[in-house]
């Protein structure tokens, strides 16, 4: 954890940064190189969002980013549905990109008929079984 005292002119402003990160990183390092610019970019995507509120002709960019979090979101419920399926498996903590890359980036051949969609993947794929697993649970 970092703490930050700051006392500004008339109030205090005190803040404090709670990470996991690597223990050998400095409390200066974590604030300013880490914190700060991550606060700077949520604060200017804040800013941009309300000056296009302001703006009549930005109002299909808007749409678009509507949009863009709709996915952003139902991506979102989708990866906390696969969350819940990888439960007792060994990608159960895994980050988010881990289960995407090994179990959504796969190669696979897709045959396509007139009553079923069949996907043939690699047998000796080193997370088929996780895969088969997540499947059966999300199916059933």
């Amino acid at each position: 954890m970092v703490a930050k005292a700051e006392h500004l002119p008339g109030k205090t402003n005190p803040g404090f940064v709670v990470t996991s990160l690597r223990r050998n990183l400095s409390a200066c390092n974590v604030y300013e190189r880490i914190h700060c610019p991550r606060s700077d970019m949520e604060n200017a995507i804040q800013g941009a969002a309300a000056r296009s509120l302001l703006r009549p002709h930005l109002r299909i960019a808007l749409r678009a980013n509507q949009v863009r979090l709709l996915f952003s979101a139902f991506a979102s419920i989708l990866f906390a549905a696969l969350r819940r399926a990888l439960r007792g498996t060994r990608l159960a903590r895994a980050t988010a990109g881990t289960p995407r890359l090994r179990l959504l980036r796969i190669g696979a051949r897709v045959t396509v008929s007139v009553r079923r969609i069949r996907v043939a993947m690699d047998s000796a794929h080193p997370s088929a079984a996780v895969f088969a697993r997540v499947h059966a649970r999300l199916s059933g």
